[in-house]
């Protein structure tokens, strides 16, 4: 079945700003949460269906592949993916979300909404990681496979990242009795907040594993490889699942973000899916027209110059551009063409366009007399 609009969902246009697509995230979300309609299947899809469309359009670069390739730019089966505890379609957990949306813990709804909202664990999902990667417009045409090479935490393999030493039990954390959460009372209004002494875990490591201090994790140089679809564009972000930071006791390692960055090319300048390039031909050609060969991002072809082409004419070469991201055809060669006029010229040479240009009617004189200016 085909997924819906995430502007539908949420009831605003494309160009709505963060705030009224947060307003109106916030008001379908109440609407539809679990707590508030309990066995009701279709609601339950539904506060999934629009927490993911919040989680897309409340990211300025989640939104704009979204806006530029739909919901492919987040299918891996087309080279798509772009934190929290994650679903299986690569999205946040519908009630991290919804917790990001209302601050904290879900604020003043953990209460409105029962126990759902104030479920602790002891694992720790791991942070994700950013890697920018630098590759050349070609490259980006071809597509390519690159070595990574970055420091990140791994899962300590003395203690199995649980903290502490082996045949050692954690105990209760004093601080917040074991809930992870400290709650302070304001008059009408309870404030939560994670418990510092346990980072929200309710334990307390007691006896901290000598590798790791404590962590559950140690610093690794990680290399791993990733491949680069063709037609990737500047800036565009990659995610390799499960190659962030680890997670701790238990909890999900994090992701790796790579953020591709497209080179300046000599010759080509991209837009979009299309080339632009400059070609020099002598004025004659211009004049006569003919075939000239002419250089593309991965061979050569020949271009027809129709007769009489003009100066800062703009010749289309269908089918030489870039591959699209999404579905792998080929946008356009531009060519923009520079005329050349000869700086010197015989006695001979001067006499015959001299002759040439009387042979001329009066409009054409005006043109030539220009051209005929370079030549002193």
């Amino acid at each position: 079945m085909a997924k819906s609009d995430y502007y539908e969902l949420l009831g605003v246009s494309k160009s709505a700003s963060a705030d009224e697509i947060k307003k109106a995230y916030r008001k379908m979300a109440v609407k539809y949460h679990p707590d508030k309609n309990p066995g009701d299947k279709s609601a339950e899809e539904k506060f999934k269906q629009v927490s993911e469309a919040y989680d897309v359009l409340n990211d300025e670069q989640k939104r704009a592949a979204y806006d530029r390739y739909g919901h492919d730019a987040f299918d891996p089966s087309k080279g798509g993916g772009q934190s929290g505890r994650r679903s299986s379609t690569g999205f946040q957990d519908p009630f991290d979300v919804f917790r990001e949306a209302f601050g904290g813990d879900g604020g003043i709804f953990s209460d409105l909404f029962g126990s759902s909202s104030k479920r602790r664990s002891t694992q720790q999902d791991g942070a994700d990681l950013r890697y920018d990667l630098e590759i050349s417009l070609k490259e980006a045409f071809t597509g390519v496979e690159k070595l990574l090479r970055y420091d990140r935490h791994v899962t300590c393999t003395h203690c199995n990242g649980m903290g502490s030493e082996k045949g050692s039990q954690s105990g209760t954390c004093p601080t917040c009795r074991g809930s992870g959460i400290l709650t302070i009372s304001q008059g009408f209004f309870a404030m939560r907040q994670t418990c510092p002494d346990c980072n929200g875990t309710g334990t307390k490591i007691i006896n901290p594993c000598r590798a790791c201090q404590g962590t559950g994790c140690i610093e690794e140089n990680t290399k791993t490889k990733i491949k680069i679809p063709a037609g990737v564009a500047d800036g565009m972000k990659l995610r390799l699942n499960g190659f962030g930071e680890a997670g701790v006791r238990g909890g999900q390692n994090g992701d790796l973000f790579v953020v591709v960055f497209v080179k300046n090319d000599k010759q080509f300048e991209r837009d979009g899916d299309n080339l632009h390039c400059n070609l020099s031909i002598p004025f004659t050609l211009a004049a006569l027209g003919g075939e000239i060969n002419i250089k593309t991002i991965d061979a050569e072809a020949v271009l027809q110059i129709p007769s009489g082409t003009q100066p800062d004419s703009i010749l289309r070469m269908r089918g030489y551009g870039m591959p699209n991201f999404s579905t792998g055809n080929r946008g356009d060669q531009l060519v923009h063409i520079r005329v050349e006029v000869p700086k010197k010229l015989t006695s001979e040479q001067r006499a015959k366009l001299e002759a040439f240009a009387m042979s001329l009617g009066s409009s054409e004189k005006s043109w030539f007399s220009k051209i005929k200016d370079s030549f002193q």
